[in-house]
Protein backbone atom coordinates (compact mmCIF):
# COMPACT_ATOMS: atom_id res chain seq x y z
CA UNK A 1 0.00 0.00 0.00
CA UNK A 2 1.19 3.55 -0.72
CA UNK A 3 2.63 5.75 1.98
CA UNK A 4 0.26 8.58 2.84
CA UNK A 5 2.42 10.71 5.12
CA UNK A 6 2.42 14.42 4.27
CA UNK A 7 -0.70 13.98 2.14
CA UNK A 8 -3.11 16.85 2.65
CA UNK A 9 -6.25 17.85 0.77
CA UNK A 10 -8.43 20.94 0.56
CA UNK A 11 -11.76 20.26 2.30
CA UNK A 12 -12.99 23.87 2.13
CA UNK A 13 -11.53 26.07 -0.64
CA UNK A 14 -10.14 29.51 0.07
CA UNK A 15 -9.59 32.67 -1.94
CA UNK A 16 -7.49 35.82 -1.68
CA UNK A 17 -7.06 39.24 -3.26
CA UNK A 18 -3.58 40.76 -2.93
CA UNK A 19 -2.92 44.25 -4.29
CA UNK A 20 0.60 45.23 -5.33
CA UNK A 21 1.12 48.63 -6.97
CA UNK A 22 -2.48 48.63 -8.21
CA UNK A 23 -2.22 45.15 -9.71
CA UNK A 24 -4.67 42.69 -8.17
CA UNK A 25 -3.72 39.04 -7.72
CA UNK A 26 -6.84 36.94 -7.10
CA UNK A 27 -6.32 33.33 -6.09
CA UNK A 28 -8.87 30.56 -6.47
CA UNK A 29 -8.04 27.20 -4.89
CA UNK A 30 -9.96 23.94 -5.26
CA UNK A 31 -9.70 20.21 -4.62
CA UNK A 32 -9.51 18.49 -8.03
CA UNK A 33 -9.10 14.72 -8.20
CA UNK A 34 -8.33 14.41 -11.92
CA UNK A 35 -6.53 16.46 -14.55
CA UNK A 36 -9.85 16.96 -16.35
CA UNK A 37 -11.39 18.42 -13.19
CA UNK A 38 -8.43 20.77 -12.86
CA UNK A 39 -8.66 21.86 -16.51
CA UNK A 40 -12.38 22.55 -16.13
CA UNK A 41 -11.68 24.61 -13.00
CA UNK A 42 -9.00 26.66 -14.79
CA UNK A 43 -11.37 27.33 -17.69
CA UNK A 44 -14.11 28.33 -15.25
CA UNK A 45 -11.81 30.90 -13.63
CA UNK A 46 -10.74 32.21 -17.03
CA UNK A 47 -14.34 32.71 -18.13
CA UNK A 48 -15.12 34.53 -14.90
CA UNK A 49 -12.12 36.82 -15.46
CA UNK A 50 -12.18 37.51 -19.19
CA UNK A 51 -10.71 40.98 -18.74
CA UNK A 52 -7.70 39.78 -16.75
CA UNK A 53 -4.29 39.76 -18.38
CA UNK A 54 -3.05 36.52 -16.83
CA UNK A 55 -4.53 33.38 -15.27
CA UNK A 56 -1.54 31.44 -13.99
CA UNK A 57 -2.02 28.00 -12.48
CA UNK A 58 -0.39 25.07 -10.73
CA UNK A 59 -1.84 21.63 -10.07
CA UNK A 60 -0.84 18.46 -8.22
CA UNK A 61 -3.09 15.49 -8.95
CA UNK A 62 -2.78 12.09 -7.29
CA UNK A 63 -1.01 10.76 -4.20
CA UNK A 64 2.62 11.46 -3.24
CA UNK A 65 3.86 8.17 -4.72
CA UNK A 66 2.03 8.78 -8.01
CA UNK A 67 1.70 12.51 -8.58
CA UNK A 68 0.99 14.50 -11.75
CA UNK A 69 2.20 18.11 -11.67
CA UNK A 70 1.67 20.89 -14.14
CA UNK A 71 1.94 24.68 -14.07
CA UNK A 72 1.70 27.71 -16.37
CA UNK A 73 2.99 31.30 -16.26
CA UNK A 74 0.31 32.28 -18.81
CA UNK A 75 2.36 35.05 -20.38
CA UNK A 76 4.23 36.23 -17.30
CA UNK A 77 8.06 36.02 -17.41
CA UNK A 78 9.19 32.41 -17.14
CA UNK A 79 9.52 31.16 -13.58
CA UNK A 80 7.69 34.06 -11.92
CA UNK A 81 4.25 32.54 -11.35
CA UNK A 82 3.47 28.89 -12.04
CA UNK A 83 6.65 27.36 -10.62
CA UNK A 84 6.56 29.34 -7.32
CA UNK A 85 2.88 28.41 -6.97
CA UNK A 86 3.67 24.72 -7.50
CA UNK A 87 6.46 24.84 -4.90
CA UNK A 88 4.02 26.33 -2.38
CA UNK A 89 1.53 23.52 -2.98
CA UNK A 90 4.33 20.97 -2.53
CA UNK A 91 5.63 22.71 0.60
CA UNK A 92 2.18 22.43 2.18
CA UNK A 93 1.95 18.73 1.27
CA UNK A 94 -1.14 19.37 -0.86
CA UNK A 95 -2.33 16.82 -3.41
CA UNK A 96 -5.47 16.67 -5.56
CA UNK A 97 -5.33 20.45 -5.76
CA UNK A 98 -5.40 23.18 -8.38
CA UNK A 99 -4.59 26.85 -7.78
CA UNK A 100 -5.29 29.67 -10.23
CA UNK A 101 -3.97 33.18 -9.65
CA UNK A 102 -5.64 35.81 -11.81
CA UNK A 103 -3.77 39.07 -12.34
CA UNK A 104 -5.46 42.34 -13.19
CA UNK A 105 -2.63 44.60 -14.33
CA UNK A 106 -2.37 47.91 -12.51
CA UNK A 107 -0.06 49.69 -14.95
CA UNK A 108 3.23 49.27 -13.09
CA UNK A 109 5.80 46.59 -13.92
CA UNK A 110 6.83 44.64 -10.83
CA UNK A 111 9.99 42.92 -12.06
CA UNK A 112 10.68 39.23 -11.71
CA UNK A 113 11.26 39.31 -7.96
CA UNK A 114 8.13 41.37 -7.39
CA UNK A 115 6.04 38.99 -9.46
CA UNK A 116 7.33 35.93 -7.59
CA UNK A 117 6.46 37.58 -4.26
CA UNK A 118 3.03 38.71 -5.45
CA UNK A 119 1.96 35.34 -6.85
CA UNK A 120 3.37 33.55 -3.82
CA UNK A 121 1.76 35.89 -1.30
CA UNK A 122 -1.63 35.63 -2.97
CA UNK A 123 -1.52 31.82 -2.92
CA UNK A 124 -0.27 31.80 0.68
CA UNK A 125 -3.30 33.84 1.74
CA UNK A 126 -5.68 31.53 -0.13
CA UNK A 127 -4.12 28.48 1.52
CA UNK A 128 -4.48 30.15 4.92
CA UNK A 129 -8.13 30.89 4.08
CA UNK A 130 -8.77 27.23 3.21
CA UNK A 131 -9.52 24.27 5.40
CA UNK A 132 -6.84 21.63 4.95
CA UNK A 133 -7.01 18.11 6.35
CA UNK A 134 -4.47 15.31 6.46
CA UNK A 135 -5.64 12.01 5.04
CA UNK A 136 -5.38 8.76 6.96
CA UNK A 137 -5.73 5.23 5.65
CA UNK A 138 -8.15 2.83 7.30
CA UNK A 139 -10.56 -0.04 6.90
CA UNK A 140 -14.26 -0.31 7.44
CA UNK A 141 -14.52 -3.38 9.69
CA UNK A 142 -17.87 -5.18 9.96
CA UNK A 143 -18.83 -7.37 12.92
CA UNK A 144 -21.86 -9.66 13.01
CA UNK A 145 -22.58 -11.02 16.47
CA UNK A 146 -25.20 -11.61 19.15
CA UNK A 147 -26.44 -8.82 21.39
CA UNK A 148 -24.32 -9.79 24.38
CA UNK A 149 -21.14 -9.69 22.30
CA UNK A 150 -22.25 -6.45 20.66
CA UNK A 151 -22.39 -4.73 24.06
CA UNK A 152 -18.81 -5.80 24.82
CA UNK A 153 -17.60 -4.78 21.38
CA UNK A 154 -19.24 -1.36 21.67
CA UNK A 155 -17.58 -0.71 25.02
CA UNK A 156 -14.24 -1.84 23.63
CA UNK A 157 -14.58 0.33 20.52
CA UNK A 158 -15.65 3.34 22.57
CA UNK A 159 -12.57 2.94 24.76
CA UNK A 160 -10.41 3.09 21.65
CA UNK A 161 -12.25 6.14 20.35
CA UNK A 162 -13.32 4.39 17.14
CA UNK A 163 -15.91 5.90 14.83
CA UNK A 164 -19.11 3.90 14.34
CA UNK A 165 -20.11 3.91 10.67
CA UNK A 166 -23.20 1.68 10.95
CA UNK A 167 -25.31 -0.10 13.56
CA UNK A 168 -27.92 -2.59 12.31
CA UNK A 169 -30.09 -4.61 14.67
CA UNK A 170 -32.14 -7.67 13.76
CA UNK A 171 -31.84 -11.29 14.79
CA UNK A 172 -28.14 -10.48 15.16
CA UNK A 173 -26.24 -7.21 15.43
CA UNK A 174 -24.06 -5.79 12.70
CA UNK A 175 -21.59 -3.10 13.74
CA UNK A 176 -19.28 -1.33 11.28
CA UNK A 177 -16.30 0.70 12.49
CA UNK A 178 -13.74 2.87 10.75
CA UNK A 179 -10.33 1.75 11.97
CA UNK A 180 -6.83 3.00 11.09
CA UNK A 181 -5.02 0.52 8.88
CA UNK A 182 -2.33 -0.24 11.44
CA UNK A 183 -4.94 -1.14 14.09
CA UNK A 184 -7.43 -3.12 11.99
CA UNK A 185 -5.79 -6.53 12.34
CA UNK A 186 -5.37 -6.31 16.11
CA UNK A 187 -8.95 -5.06 16.52
CA UNK A 188 -10.35 -7.96 14.50
CA UNK A 189 -8.28 -10.46 16.53
CA UNK A 190 -9.45 -8.94 19.84
CA UNK A 191 -13.12 -9.12 18.82
CA UNK A 192 -12.68 -12.75 17.79
CA UNK A 193 -11.07 -13.45 21.17
CA UNK A 194 -13.71 -11.70 23.27
CA UNK A 195 -16.51 -13.51 21.40
CA UNK A 196 -14.77 -16.90 21.70
CA UNK A 197 -14.82 -17.07 17.91
CA UNK A 198 -18.59 -16.63 17.56
CA UNK A 199 -18.44 -13.16 15.98
CA UNK A 200 -18.01 -12.82 12.22
CA UNK A 201 -15.39 -10.14 11.56
CA UNK A 202 -14.64 -8.91 8.06
CA UNK A 203 -12.44 -6.15 6.70
CA UNK A 204 -14.42 -4.39 4.01
CA UNK A 205 -12.97 -1.72 1.73
CA UNK A 206 -9.83 0.19 2.52
CA UNK A 207 -10.37 3.94 2.49
CA UNK A 208 -8.71 7.30 2.89
CA UNK A 209 -10.48 9.53 5.37
CA UNK A 210 -10.03 12.80 7.25
CA UNK A 211 -11.22 14.03 10.61
CA UNK A 212 -11.26 12.35 14.00
CA UNK A 213 -14.51 12.46 15.99
CA UNK A 214 -16.69 12.51 12.87
CA UNK A 215 -14.41 11.44 10.01
CA UNK A 216 -15.41 11.73 6.38
CA UNK A 217 -14.47 9.24 3.69
CA UNK A 218 -12.34 10.88 1.00
CA UNK A 219 -12.01 7.91 -1.34
CA UNK A 220 -12.18 4.13 -1.44
CA UNK A 221 -8.82 2.58 -2.33
CA UNK A 222 -8.65 -0.06 -5.07
CA UNK A 223 -8.66 -3.63 -3.83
Amino acid sequence: MAEYSNYNVITRPGTSDVEVKKSHFLTSLRCCRTEDEAKAFIEEVRKDNRDARHNCFAMRIGSPDNIFERFSDDGEPQGTAGRPMLELLKGNGLCDVCAVVTRYFGGTLLGTGGLVRAYSDSLKEAIADSEICALSAGYSVAIRCDYSTANRVQRFAAGLGLFTMEENYGADCELVYLIPTEDAGNFAAKVTEMSAGSAEVSLREQVLYYGNEHPAIYTVLPA
